[in-house]
């Protein structure tokens, strides 16, 4: 599952009706004046809290209305339940039980493939300017649609349903957890909750097609997945932050690839393999906050100490301090969990040097943050990984965040 991240406020100043004896009060004036306690709500909701379903708004699968023409009394109607949601400017999406919430799918089916289909709700403004109102109430209304695309800032999803080939007819799936194709798929709905404080993003290094033999390629796959475990693990250990899921994929011929992300992680294999330009990138990219860790799980000595020596002393210009020698407040340490010694995974402790921006870590950490293939690993070596894995997503964040406040 991939997080989604919403955007601060914007930054504009705010303007309020100057009100003074005499002051003759008309439409636009009063709009004026509660356009600006709206916006301040707004503003006040984005700042602390992130969009979503507040309760209710389930999809339940319908027989075709009575009122619809022949062509379209097939198997793509639902029906939304009442409910609440709220959308990123703090907008109050009300679905009560007196409109009409039936819906038909209408994206046609794939000729080959899947197409996923988004069923979302967003808020309408029930003001126009152009149109006479006659009323003096103006319901705040909603809409629903249906998006080929993931959802837009402003939507809150409802369902998503994977099209298959051939003639569509909708189903409630067998198992919630694991809906198959033309089954409602009502696991990625986002409940409104308090904003974190960031959401931290991480990239790894695309290999060249010529370097990715199978057990390269295998091996890559297997960080990644491992990488998302410990993104995924986030958001239950250390509320306060939240982890993309989604792992970025970067070249190191530009410094413009990387800019988007907190940490880069790099392989031992990949770090000896460096050129000139490649190097400068990684100057460029821990100048901007950056965190570069670089994973060495063999226990290599050798490969260690090249790395040490040739790429990040004489190469980088940063000496790395090994834990026993990082001060007890150093974020690493205490920041959000403390760690007195490194923890031990496969029967054996991990090392780990620290220093500019740059992590080398030796042994098995990143295995741990995932399922090993037997499923033996024990569930507090996995923790405990994770929560170190965390202390170094945790010093990226607070790095970068600090060094980019000061650019």
């Amino acid at each position: 599952m991939t997080h989604q991240s919403f955007p601060p406020p914007p930054i504009n100043p705010f303007d309020r009706l100057h009100v003074y004896d005499g002051l003759m009060m008309n439409s636009k004036r009063w709009l004026l004046a509660h356009e600006y306690h709206r916006r301040r709500q707004n503003v006040h909701y984005q700042s602390l809290n992130q969009p979503g379903i507040v309760w209710g708004l389930g999809v339940r699968l319908i027989d075709a209305p009575a009122e619809a023409d022949a062509q379209f009394r097939d198997g793509r109607w639902v029906e939304i339940q009442p409910g609440i949601a709220i959308d990123v400017e703090g907008n109050p999406i009300v679905v009560d039980a007196a409109i009409d919430r039936k819906y038909r799918i209408r994206t046609p089916a794939p000729l080959t493939g899947s197409l996923t289909v988004y069923l979302v709700v967003s808020y309408v403004d029930p003001y126009n300017h152009d149109r006479q109102q006659n009323s003096e109430l103006l319901r705040e209304w909603i809409r629903f649609d249906e998006r080929k695309d993931t959802p837009e800032d402003h939507q809150v999803e409802l369902c998503r349903i994977e099209l298959q080939p051939g003639i569509v007819k909708l189903e409630k799936p067998s198992d919630v957890l694991f809906p198959d194709g033309n089954q409602l798929d009502l696991r990625y709905r986002m409940q409104a909750k308090a904003r974190p404080e960031a959401v931290v993003k991480v990239a790894q290094m695309r290999q060249s097609e010529a370097d990715y033999d199978n057990g390269r390629k295998k091996l890559s796959n297997k960080i990644e997945e491992n990488l998302s475990y410990l993104m995924q693990s986030v958001a239950a250990l250390y509320p306060s932050l939240q982890g993309e899921t989604e792992i970025g994929k970067v070249s190191l011929q530009t410094s413009r690839s990387v800019a988007a992300y907190d940490l880069l992680y790099l392989a031992d294999s990949q770090v000896v393999e460096f050129e000139e330009e490649e190097i400068e990138t990684l100057r460029s990219y821990l100048r901007t906050g950056g965190i570069v860790l670089i994973d060495s799980p063999s226990y290599n000595e050798d490969l260690a100490d090249i790395i040490i020596n040739d790429i990040i002393t004489d190469e980088l210009e940063i000496d790395l301090k090994p834990w026993q020698e990082i001060s007890r407040e150093h974020p690493l340490r205490s920041q959000p969990f403390l760690f007195g010694a490194l923890p031990n995974i496969n029967q054996q402790q991990i090392e780990l040097w620290s220093g500019g921006g740059v992590i080398l870590v030796r042994g098995a950490l990143s295995e741990a943050w995932g399922l090993d293939e037997e499923y033996l690993r024990d569930r507090n070596e996995i923790r405990t990984a994770q929560e170190l894995g965390i202390n170094i997503l945790h010093l990226a964040w607070r790095r970068r965040q600090m060094t980019q406040l000061m650019q």
